[in-house]
């Protein structure tokens, strides 16, 4: 009886199929904002999946029962890939949600004498595979989406540290949403925890804070590009403790992606070259450590230092009181006697040294940076002649 009922009902079911899906295009047009912002071609495309559902819906009918597994929805394979990136998994669901009801309405109608609780519960069961599917298929592309964006976030990085930026540096970029400057680069080493784990939280907490975040892992460092932040310090403040053990160095603020690869230079500079400091603060700016860069090999250290250190002192008497200074020890009684001026002239030339140098020749760190980049001017000049 119950089969002759479900044999009935399926070729109700299977005539009016055209008016179903013609009921179901009325009502999302009538109760979907987000249908109706839709293209021609996206809607026509919504339209054959709501069409596909309910065929499928009948196909299935027909031959469930008996002790038949579940069914297995693909009804979502109709549509393009592109339409998944137009309509939301919520909006998926809406959908779903429409064509049952629209169904529900014509129960009556559609059943069979004494058939209609068969429709109602086989509704039931077919709407929960059909939620599945979609949210399977939401699922794959969100993987696939997530994998390219992974390899892509991977090249940026990998693109910035080797300096090999050109025009489709920001065409990468710019597919992964990034639209923020300035633009902080960040090196350290790895953690012992998954680092995409980690990644990703710093993402989130980044996106929270309306910052742009990309990373990437490369050996043991851990490298991270920081845009939108209002500062240096709160570009590092949620950042740095993802880092693992050891030194986290910050690059220079520069203005945007396209320039961020001197940032990164200078970052991971220091880092190779952070060893030379143990005691240094973590995390320490890239400029911090132009002493140790520069013993290190960093030629764009040695420049900088060159062009602030001893370039502002050269061909004046501010020169010679430097490097006597440093040669005695930083003792500025011995350095007047050599010198033949008063200890207050020494003072004076001292001052005017830290305004055009940046750096305090009385101060531990200080003097060190300039003690090499006073050197390194020497040697410069000896290279040239």
């Amino acid at each position: 009886m119950n089969d002759r009922v479900r044999e009935d009902t399926a070729r109700r079911l299977e005539r009016a199929m055209g008016s179903l899906g013609t009921a179901a295009m009325a009502r999302m047009d009538d109760r979907l904002p987000w249908y109706r912002a839709l293209s021609a071609e996206d809607r026509s495309w919504v339209g054959l999946v709501a069409q596909a559902g309910i065929a499928a819906f009948v196909e299935w009918f027909q031959n469930a029962g008996g002790g038949r597994p579940a069914p297995s929805i693909e009804i979502f394979g109709t549509a393009p890939r592109e339409l998944k990136r137009s309509v939301s998994l919520q909006q998926t669901v809406d959908l779903v949600r429409v064509v049952v009801e629209v169904v529900e309405a014509e129960v009556a109608d559609l059943a069979a004498p004494g058939g209609e609780e068969q429709l109602r519960n086989a509704m039931l069961r077919y709407t929960r595979d059909v939620a599945f599917a979609a949210a399977q298929v939401y699922a794959r592309e969100a993987e696939v989406r997530g994998a390219w964006d992974a390899r892509l976030e991977a090249l940026i990085v990998d693109a910035l540290v080797r300096g090999e930026v050109d025009d489709g540096l920001h065409s990468w970029a710019a597919a992964l949403g990034w639209t923020s400057s300035p633009v902080v680069v960040l090196a350290g080493y790895a953690p012992d925890a998954d680092p995409q784990t980690v990644i990703d939280g710093m993402r989130d907490k980044g996106r929270r804070l309306g910052q742009d975040l990309l990373a990437g892992v490369q050996g043991d460092r851990l490298i991270v590009i920081v845009g939108g932040a209002d500062s240096i310090k709160d570009a590092a403040r949620h950042v740095v403790p993802r880092f693992g053990a050891g030194p986290v160095v910050i690059g220079p603020e520069v203005p945007d992606l396209h320039a961020a690869a001197r940032s990164a230079r200078a970052a991971t500079a220091g880092l190779r070259a952070a060893a030379g400091w143990p005691d240094a603060p973590r995390p320490v700016l890239a400029e911090d450590l132009l002493a140790e860069r520069a013993i290190d090999g960093d030629d764009d250290a040695r420049a900088q230092l060159i062009e602030n250190v001893y370039k502002p002192l050269e061909g004046t008497p501010l020169l010679d009181t430097l490097a006597t200074y440093l040669e005695q020890g930083t003792s500025l009684e011995a350095t007047a006697r050599l010198l033949f001026v008063h200890p207050n002239t020494v003072r004076y030339r001292l001052k005017k040294i830290t305004e055009l140098t940046g750096y305090q020749p009385t101060e531990g760190r200080s003097a060190f940076t300039l003690q090499v980049g006073l050197i390194l001017g020497r040697l410069s000049r000896t290279a040239v002649t």
